[in-house]
């Protein structure tokens, strides 16, 4: 099994990036330009890298190869978005390593592309590439081809001897599993399973009631040999569950009417450990929307979009508006899932009104309709 940090240690030990690796301070999918140069660079180390595993480090300072960390991110529409752009797409993986003295919940990325043996294409235009065109690695650069192209092994042997020195010790295992358990908590009681007689997790969580059914935030899970970190923040319910061969966790949102919200399954995560030393992390989307009477709904769009005018007008809100004003991501999110799709733009023209909000928990809720509603259209 791969050491996940140190495997990071080691590719960054090539202080220049190479035909085998890529570093980034941060990934910037939400843009045009961002999106295409992760693509770009996805297809080019896939190109030159028939035979083996190529790597992106994200969050390291490019100058002085320092480690800063980026946020945990959810990598739920990665795969999608390469399957989209490139034709004979490779495999991508996502994992959130976390590093000793960065802040909690920074943590860095490590992109891992997977070798296809076939020549990555991109299939339709994205930004300033055009459609057909193909990638490949000339030292830390990733750039067109401007001739025939054929795949060449060059890389194995180099790639194989750094995931060879890579390979887990008892001492960081246990190091790991100490380490886990002195930073959470008492009440958040950590723990950790051993899986398949090598895979040791540990997780933590903050057991909470809701209409007799128990839930857990602030979920903290670690694979304390791969260095995987997996986190749901204190919003989340989620349940938890697990066998001999599986960890299960099960997200659910808390959602409705006033009066009428309950809790709806939005995914599942599972963790999958097989005897042959490998693991796999799938991701099963759950959510179905909740139906509510139609001219409800309609009321609620209209009174709602009444607010958002007088806010970007500048009008001042009534007291009952302010109080509305709290539901108002949640009374988006409800009437974007019955067919008003433009309740996203809607919702997006006073994120900085709510931004600025000195209660935060309006904002809080604006993140996580947001990110309800990637998931639902990714989904």
């Amino acid at each position: 099994m791969i050491n996940k940090r140190l495997l990071i240690k080691n590719l960054l030990s090539h202080n220049d990036e190479n035909s085998f690796y890529d570093k980034k301070q941060k990934l910037s999918l939400g843009a045009k330009d961002g999106k295409a140069k992760f693509l770009k660079h996805i297809c080019a180390l896939s190109n030159s890298n028939p035979k083996n595993n190529s790597y992106m480090v994200i969050g390291v300072e490019d100058e002085e190869n320092k480690i800063i960390g980026v946020d945990f991110f959810d990598d739920s529409k990665i795969q999608n978005l390469v399957n989209a752009y490139l034709e004979n797409p490779p495999k991508i993986e996502y994992e959130n390593v976390p590093f000793p003295r960065l802040q909690r919940h920074k943590v860095v990325g490590l992109v891992t592309i997977h070798p296809t043996n076939t020549i990555t294409v991109l299939k339709k235009n994205a930004w300033k590439y055009k459609k057909g065109t193909i990638f490949y690695r000339r030292g830390s650069n990733s750039i067109p081809v401007l001739s025939n192209f054929e795949l060449k092994n060059t890389n194995k042997s180099v790639v194989d001897a750094i995931e060879k020195n890579a390979r887990n010790n008892i001492q960081l295992t246990l190091d790991g599993v100490f380490d886990f358990i002195n930073n959470h908590k008492p009440e958040y009681e950590p723990q950790y399973k051993v899986f398949q007689e090598q895979f040791v997790l540990c997780w933590a969580g903050k057991l909470k009631t809701k209409n007799e059914a128990k839930f857990y935030s602030r979920v903290d899970i670690e694979l304390i040999n791969e260095q995987v970190q997996l986190f749901f923040s204190a919003l989340d319910d989620v349940q938890i569950s697990h066998n001999k061969d599986s960890f299960i966790v099960t997200e659910y949102i808390y959602l409705g009417l006033e009066q009428q919200e309950k809790h709806y399954p939005l995914e599942k995560t599972i963790i999958n450990f097989k005897p042959n030393g490998k693991y796999s992390i799938v991701k099963e989307f759950l959510f179905v929307a909740p139906k509510f009477d139609s001219s409800i709904i309609h009321h609620i769009y209209i009174s709602t979009s009444q607010i958002v005018t007088k806010i970007n007008q500048n009008i001042a809100l009534s007291q009952a508006e302010h109080k509305d004003v709290l539901r108002l991501p949640t009374n988006y999110l409800i009437c974007y899932l019955h067919g008003f799709v433009e309740a996203v733009e809607q919702l997006r023209k006073v994120k900085n009104y709510i931004k600025n909000l000195a209660d935060k928990t309006t904002y809080i809720r604006y993140k996580e309709a947001m990110r309800i509603i990637r998931k639902v259209k990714y989904n």
